[in-house]
């Protein structure tokens, strides 16, 4: 059976689970609390040696991490990546800057507030400001368009859904950005999102 190491609190590996539901498929979630030390036991890093989640073991033994590689091995085939090619380079596009631009700055205060419990004076300027330029990039776009790309919901909302809709766990007032919260909201209906 497929099974997924992803811990719970964790956005990437929310995305991983999200796109896993919406297609129906079967697979066992093995929490793996990335707090408690566990991705760094011998027996994880023998399944992924970066030591990082979400992991995925397929039905056939392979092993594959990095979220958005992930989601976009499950993707194929699907209406969630398009079948465009300009489109589908446009898709990469927001799921390499996902990981570059925007995970870094907002999952990473959203980590030190909710899970590492530190202030907001504690957190270093540069990331709640990058944050906020992540976000008006995505305002900006989102806009003009209900999608990031094309005219329904791809692995790029996915991904960017992920992080984007718990910001204001990590003090970013959501209320500045109103085609965000629009979007979020479409986003959660097209993956079921809860």
């Amino acid at each position: 059976m497929l099974t997924v190491h992803g811990d719970i609190r964790s956005g990437n590996c929310l995305k991983v689970k999200w796109l896993l539901d919406r297609l129906g498929l079967d697979y066992r979630w093995i929490e793996t609390d990335v707090m408690s030390g566990v991705t760094r036991s011998p027996e994880f890093l023998a399944l992924n040696p970066a030591g990082q989640t979400p992991t995925v073991v397929l039905e056939d033994g392979r092993v594959l991490a990095q979220s958005n590689a992930i989601i976009g091995y499950f993707g194929e085939g699907t209406a969630f990546i398009p079948a465009d090619a300009y489109d589908r380079a446009r898709m990469y596009e927001w799921l390499f800057w996902e990981q570059y631009s925007h995970e870094p700055y907002i999952a990473v205060v959203r980590f030190q507030r909710l899970l590492a419990g530190k202030r907001p004076d504690e957190i270093e300027p540069r990331l709640v400001e990058r944050g906020h330029a992540a976000l008006a990039r995505m305002e900006a776009a989102l806009s003009q368009a209900d999608w990031l790309v094309g005219a329904g919901p791809t692995l790029a909302d996915l991904a960017l859904v992920a992080y984007t809709r718990v910001a204001h766990e990590g003090d970013f007032d959501l209320s500045a950005y109103p085609a965000i919260v629009a979007w979020i909201a479409r986003v959660e209906d097209a993956f079921g999102i809860r």
